[in-house]
This record gives structure tokens, sequence and C-alpha cells, in this order.
């Protein structure tokens, strides 16, 4: 049967499928020892040799879904051509993982992995909605009128956000906790929108990713999801 070669790859443990498509234009894979450079190409699994970075690949047997508290001052990627810290710092398996998503570098909390490459795009894909749970502390304390703003759509520069949740937590001097709930993934998305509304975020924690919670898990452990959470993503 025949499959798109980005799918293949994904399943293979190379990457996320968007990561991939960025590997196959970059020339690196090769089906049956020939470059290929177009994103539409397919390929037969049973039949078909490929290469990346001329090394084979295999779809990877065993499927492998983690939890991880990210700390500050880590990339949310396998590898950083800058030197910095990544999550496989943190995450140590044997199987070829990657991030569903991203967090900040300097943003803490929840942040799943995957080798699954199915599970990795149910729960992207804008149409799902994921919502995502954040705790933020943010400069002043918000009027109001600038939480009905956040919370119906603000202009971030080069997009208006979707509606979002906003709920004050708690007050310190010049300083407020807020929990914040948003479904997209835009670049430094909620500092992005706590500047439009003139509350720069100070800290920011992620919470949850739908119904998968960060819970007690200490900052820079990991764990594996639950056959529960598992069935969750996979019914997304």
């Amino acid at each position: 049967m025949l499959e798109r070669l980005q799918k293949y790859m994904a399943d293979c443990g190379v990457a996320s499928r968007r990561k991939c498509e960025e590997i196959i234009l970059e020339g690196r894979v090769r089906v049956n020892d020939i470059v290929v450079k177009e994103l539409g190409s397919k390929i037969e699994r049973t039949k078909d040799t490929i290469t990346v970075d001329e090394k084979i690949i295999s779809p990877e047997e065993k499927k492998v879904y983690i939890a991880l508290n990210k700390p500050i001052g880590y990339v949310s990627t396998v590898k950083d051509e800058r030197g910095r810290k990544t999550l496989i710092d943190l995450v140590k398996v044997d199987e070829r993982i990657y991030p569903i998503g991203r967090l900040d570098y300097d943003t803490s909390g929840l942040i799943l992995m995957t080798n699954d490459g199915e599970v990795y795009n149910r729960v992207i894909h804008p149409r799902q909605q994921v919502n995502k749970k954040y705790i933020a502390k943010v400069e002043g304390t918000p009027t109001q009128e600038e939480i009905e703003k956040f919370k119906t759509g603000v202009n971030i520069g080069d997009y208006i956000t979707s509606n979002a949740g906003f709920k004050i937590l708690s007050k310190d001097n010049n300083t407020t906790t807020v929990e914040i709930i948003i479904h997209e993934g835009k670049n430094r998305q909620i500092r992005r929108m706590c500047e439009a509304i003139g509350h720069p975020v100070i800290d920011l924690k992620r919470m949850s990713v739908g119904n998968i919670k960060l819970g007690d898990l200490k900052l820079g452990e990991w764990r594996n999801l639950t056959n529960q959470e598992v069935t969750y993503l996979k019914n997304l």
C-alpha cells in the first residue's frame, strides 16, 4: 500500500511530520538510493528502502508516549544548532522521540513527547482545538475591559487570536497570577497576548494539554503516559 513519504518517516521516529517535510525539501532523503525532494512522493514500506542522512530508517515497533515537566532554559527540540540544552538531555529512552508542539525557551511546564506520528498530528491539528492551560504571573493588574479583550481575541502583530480563557487567581503588589487557556499554538502566543493588553508576562508555566495534567511531576522529570491518557490522545 502506498503512503506519503513524510508519514512513513514520522512513523520511523525521524521527527514530526512537519519537520520530516523540511528534511525532504533539504534533499536529505533517498528512496531506493534516489534523492527525493517532492512532498507528494509516496512509498511502499514493504518494498522500498528509505534513508535519511545516508542511514536506513524503519518503523519504530514500540510506541512511546511521555509527559515531561520542562524547565526554563531548554529548547523544545531534539537537536539545537546553537548548542543549547534540549529535551533529549532530559528524556533518555532508546526510541527516537520528538516533542508534540513547543514550549518557549523561557517557559516551563508540561510538554508531551512521542514517536507516534498519528498521535502527534491529532494533538497539533487546528481542527481538534485541544485546550492548553497555563499559570502566568504578569505585571500589574488587568482591568475587566482588558480581560474581555484578551478573551475575545487580540492582535499579536501578524495574527488575531481566537477566544481564550483568562481568570485572575491572586494579586501581589504590582503583579497578578492568572490562569490562561488557549487552543492555538503560535510562537510565544501567550506572552504576545499579554503584552497586547499591557501586562507583560514575568513567569509562565503550562499545566495541562487537553485532559493530560502536569500534576506533581517535578521540574526536569518525566513519566510514561498511562493507558487511559494514550487512549484519550488516540481518540481526539
